[in-house]
């Protein structure tokens, strides 16, 4: 009847020893996930960039402007140049589009004398307002967030997923 006693006692110290070895693991490793994957997964903050001021726009006549960010990767900061198109309405309302097309994410340019963007590409054609006019494009450019305070516009830049018909942002 004596033989029970010391089982009880082994199983008992190596519950006690376990329990303690799991203590000191979750202590390491409960920092040391959050150190180095919860970064990883965090979104990045939108950053407003000023990009010009209203009186560098005229009426209805879409103009081509830099967009400058910072982006951090890890430690390195880096700056990252960016151009968008702003349009001024005839109301003063501003619209900014992203530059890329909707189709496959080419650049497009403003034709002033047919009054519409048009991507080379794949001959995708848009009107003033971002809707599509012609082409393979299966939605109208993206616009991207925008505020005018004291005289200057501020875009937030973002891309979005090409060839959807839906604005998926990346």
């Amino acid at each position: 009847m004596h033989t029970a006693e010391p089982e009880g006692r082994r199983t008992f110290l190596a519950w006690v020893s376990g329990s303690i070895a799991a203590m000191i693991g979750l202590t390491v490793g409960i920092p040391l996930i959050g150190y180095t994957i919860l970064p990883a997964l965090k979104r990045r903050k939108p950053e407003w960039t000023e990009i010009g001021t209203v009186d560098d726009l005229q009426p209805e006549a879409p103009k081509e402007m830099t967009c400058m960010y910072s982006v951090a990767d890890g430690w390195q900061k880096t700056t990252v140049r960016k151009t968008v198109w702003a349009v001024k309405r005839r109301t003063g309302e501003i619209t900014v589009y992203s530059p890329l097309c909707t189709h496959l994410g080419c650049g497009y340019r403003w034709e002033p004398e047919r009054h519409q963007f048009h991507c080379p590409c794949h001959n995708s054609i848009f009107a003033i307002d971002g809707s599509v006019l012609a082409g393979p494009a299966p939605r109208p450019l993206d616009t991207l967030p925008v505020k005018v305070e004291r005289g200057r516009i501020w875009v937030i830049y973002k891309e979005f997923k090409a060839g959807t018909s839906v604005k998926i942002e990346l």
